[in-house]
């Protein structure tokens, strides 16, 4: 499965990065985030792929969801897709934009990859090993590596969002003290941590599961954890949700190893 993952992920990557350089038009979804034709041709290759491989297992991405398309039942695994993640990025002409999959099962992020198809940077995950990939210039797979995530140090390095930062994240991150803050887009924040270049992403604004499952998947696979503000882990297939939208996460914080974890 994590093949698969990875082949289209370079798929939709090389397609996202012919748009990048050609320019495109930006329309607005309902709830006025921009949307383009990257986000659209890199959901309809990823969920061509993933359909095809696995016909058993329900999607659920970002665009399908924006308009209404949702599987009735989502099973005990279903895959998530945000086929362009850091569409504010991209249409600023930034690099740290991210093609997102990940395999959900039983409410945990199981399976991930994480593309940064501008920079290169390629992540992958799946229960008990985390990797970061090489990809040369023709997008092909050329090396590969382990990560592991570090245990937190005192002071921690914080990775925070570079879009959507809020008062409550800088009050959070003023309280740890923090030795160092690396700002940057998109689902990489999650990789930051698993690959031991940062200790903790918090997240106090909104995000959407598709946002974060596959960056989850790659730090949880790394040795880290992400936990909402009560201390449990961060869950997925949220639906029906008293105070919020279906796929809709709570405020969570993600971080690497704690002292004594193996």
């Amino acid at each position: 499965m994590l093949g698969v993952f990875e082949r289209l992920a370079l798929e939709a990557g090389r397609e996202v990065m012919r748009v990048f350089h050609e320019g495109c038009a930006v329309d607005r979804k309902s709830d006025s985030s921009p949307v383009t034709e990257a986000d659209r041709e890199s959901e309809k290759i990823i969920l061509a792929g993933l359909r095809a491989a696995f016909p058993e297992i329900p999607c659920v991405a970002e665009e399908e969801a924006s308009a209404g398309v949702m599987p009735s039942d989502l099973g005990d695994a279903f895959f998530l897709i945000d086929p362009l993640d850091g569409t504010k990025e991209f249409v600023n002409r930034r690099t740290d934009f991210t093609v997102n999959i990940a395999l959900v099962r039983h409410g945990v992020p199981e399976v991930g990859v994480v593309f940064a198809p501008c920079t290169g940077r390629f992540f992958s995950g799946r229960p008990g090993r985390a990797e970061t990939i090489e990809v040369d210039g023709d997008f092909r797979i050329v090396g590969r590596r382990p990560i592991s995530a570090r245990v937190v140090a005192e002071p921690p390095a914080v990775v925070a969002s570079r879009s959507h930062n809020t008062p409550e994240t800088d009050a959070f991150i003023r309280d740890l003290g923090a030795a160092e803050i690396v700002s940057v887009g998109s689902s990489l924040k999650f990789c930051l941590v698993a690959a031991a270049e940062a200790d903790i992403y918090p997240r106090f604004g909104r995000t959407m599961e598709w946002d974060t499952a596959a960056g989850d998947a790659v730090l949880r696979a790394a040795g880290g954890v992400t936990r909402t503000l009560d201390g449990k882990p961060l869950a997925y297939g949220k639906r029906k949700q008293a105070d919020d939208a279906d796929f809709a996460n709570p405020h969570f914080i993600a971080s690497g190893k704690s002292v004594g974890a193996a």
